[in-house]
């Protein structure tokens, strides 16, 4: 008995210790936890946002190769398998005409067989296209990659000579004009002739002598799918896709295939899906549109809502109509949509996600109040490289994240630049320097398989001028992207200037779009565009600002001198502005300067009310005549 109860109180005992020590455990583990979520919270707020989309983008990664290991390897055949697999899904909705996956893919092919029979194109043969947006500029578009051409898209808005330019950097020998655009070759009809160029128009018949008609010879030909299709090197080049010029003449940026398959992830990243209808306003031309949009839908197996162009005042009504889930943006365009009078409309579509680029803090903002809980996702990405950020956050203003597990996925770098030059510092070893939290940085990004970069067609000079070498060690090769960049010390990174628009003045660098946005907070001001203009007597440049006032409002030059005051170091306010009706901008809404920055601030060669600061007055003054005279003899220091 008594070792029985001997035996029975030690196991009580060894139960109680146990259940002591598990308590004990548990405790330690729990409070351990909690400094680790504490410190995660206070020093990482974060972690597990930015965890969790980087697992989002492996998890799409890894979809993407097992596609590839089935053979599907780029961007035509993702839509090939997608004509396979929802055949009688709706792909196109166009002005009441709706394509789906199989009827691009049958129209497709006809396209393919006319090149081919007609015009004897072939794999590798170089073909233009200037076409607005239509569903036949995808068909024309899949039927010549169907025949391995590469087709460079040109911006239906250039002039002769520019078009003249496009064709000598790509090295097209064939172009494809839709219908609506044929009477504009009349200047450069002769130039093509003489170079040997054949030219084709979406229609029936063509009043221009020399151009092969198309639409008739297509609707003879078979809808079959090509018997020998060839395939592509997901390495090679797959387009040519003109940058905007806003610093410089057009340049033919190579795309490979590579490049334009990573593309068709983003709007899937972003948070669109399958069932989504998803508005496309841009340019077909651009990037955005193609191979962001068009290819997005491909990838997700979505509907595209294909508009001919941009309208603010139809935007939200088209919303409605269509049931549009997700649009793209640019530039300007969400600002216009912010300036347009209230609809009812706006309030009644299911708009879940916009996504885009170009998008500043204080358009943001009222967008946000404005147009209800819309997922803006705004992004920062490169026609030339696979360098790119998504903002998958709901703070307002950053492009994007630069923490740890955002540099798992593509690698970049900000580096350290001189104020004037804004070429990369190197130490005495001739190494870069990476910028600091906080400060601007020049951003770049290593050359390797998945991030390539092909160079500008036609131009070596430039391509060359576009890499940095011996960067961080001997042989290595980065792609500079010519943007200057600041992370935080959140890791927010936020996008400051291009280095073509960035000027200085008084020693120091004015950032171009920091300006922008401070201004463009004053209720009065509807847009601003600020760029620097020389000024006789000074170094660098002066600032200069082209604005266009809210309706019924009135220039508030005290209140606007004011703000300056109180928001903007005094190097950084403009010295002149310039009233105007509207800003010019490109066809995928970023502002244009050059010809501003040329033109200057005279008031005999712009038509326009100008202003100057009067800082004696602490006002805007108008900018006479006399006053000019004064400003450029040095009477009236700035």
């Amino acid at each position: 008995m008594v070792n029985i109860s001997e035996r029975l109180q030690a196991d009580i005992l060894w139960r109680v210790k146990m259940m002591i020590w598990v308590t004990w455990m548990f405790t330690t583990f729990a409070a351990g936890f909690f400094a680790i979520l504490v410190f995660q919270r206070m020093n990482y707020p974060l972690f597990w946002v930015d965890l969790i989309y980087y697992l989002n983008l492996r998890k799409v990664g890894k979809a993407l190769k097992s596609r590839m290991q089935r053979g599907v390897t780029t961007y035509l055949d993702s839509f090939l398998y997608q004509a396979k697999k929802i055949p009688d899904k709706a792909f196109i909705v166009f002005e009441g005409q709706t394509l789906t996956y199989q009827d691009v893919d049958k129209r497709s092919n006809q396209f393919a067989k006319v090149f081919r029979t007609e015009g004897g194109l072939k794999k590798g043969d170089i073909v233009a296209l200037l076409m607005s947006n239509e569903p036949d500029f995808i068909c024309v578009w899949f039927g010549l990659s169907k025949l391995g051409c590469e087709v460079a898209f040109l911006n239906f808005n250039i002039k002769s000579k520019s078009l003249q330019f496009c064709f000598e950097s790509c090295g097209a020998k064939s172009l494809v004009v839709g219908a609506d655009l044929v009477s504009s070759l009349g200047e450069v009809l002769p130039s093509l002739k003489e170079n040997a160029i054949e030219v084709w128009v979406t229609d029936i018949g063509c009043p221009h002598e020399g151009v092969n008609t198309l639409l008739d010879k297509v609707e003879q030909a078979s809808d079959m799918a090509l018997p020998d299709c060839p395939r592509a090197d997901l390495m090679s080049n797959f387009l040519f896709i003109f940058t905007s010029g806003t610093t410089g003449l057009p340049k033919a940026a190579r795309v490979g295939h590579l490049k334009a398959v990573m593309c068709m992830a983003f709007l899937r990243l972003c948070g669109a899906r399958s069932d989504d209808n998803i508005y496309i306003t841009l340019p077909l031309y651009h990037m955005t549109a193609s191979l962001l949009g068009i290819g997005g839908c491909i990838q997700l197996g979505a509907t595209c809502i294909l508009k001919k162009k941009f309208s603010a005042s139809q935007f939200w009504k088209d919303c409605v109509k269509h049931n549009v889930t997700v649009f793209q943006y640019v530039g300007e365009l969400c600002r216009y949509l912010v300036n347009q009078p209230v609809v009812p409309e706006e309030s009644a579509h299911k708009v879940r996600v916009a996504a885009g680029s170009g998008l500043r803090a204080d358009v943001w903002r009222e967008f946000a109040r404005r147009f209800g809980k819309i997922n803006v996702r705004e992004a920062y990405g490169l026609t030339e490289a696979s360098i790119g950020f998504v903002n998958y956050t709901n703070e307002i203003g950053p492009i994007g994240r630069a923490g740890y597990f955002n540099k798992l996925n593509v690698p970049f770098e900000f580096l350290s630049c001189d104020p004037q030059t804004y070429e990369p510092i190197r130490t005495d070893s001739g190494r870069c320097v990476k910028a600091n939290k906080g400060e601007t940085g020049l951003l770049v990004a290593p050359v390797s398989v998945m991030n390539p970069f092909l160079g500008y067609a036609g131009n070596t000079l430039q391509s060359e001028k576009k890499l940095l070498r011996d960067v961080f060690k001997e042989g290595d090769v980065y792609f500079n992207t010519g943007d200057l960049m600041l992370q935080d010390h959140r890791d927010f990174v936020y996008f400051r200037d291009r280095i073509g628009d960035t000027f200085r003045w008084k020693g120091e660098n004015v950032a171009t779009t920091e300006v922008s946005e401070i201004l463009g907070s004053l209720e009065f001001l509807q847009e601003v565009n600020v760029y620097g203009v020389t000024v006789p007597g000074y170094e660098g440049r002066a600032g200069m600002a082209a604005v266009v006032l809210k309706m019924d409002q009135k220039l508030d030059g005290k209140k606007l001198y004011n703000h300056l005051v109180q928001s903007l170091p005094a190097y950084s306010w403009p010295w002149f502005l310039r009233l105007q009706t509207s800003i010019d901008v490109t066809e995928t809404f970023k502002q244009q300067k050059r010809k501003l920055v040329q033109e200057g601030f005279s008031p005999e060669a712009i038509q326009e009310s100008l202003y100057f600061l009067d800082l004696s007055q602490r006002d805007y003054v108008p900018l006479t005549l006399s006053l000019y005279d004064d400003i450029v003899s040095g009477k009236i220091r700035l």
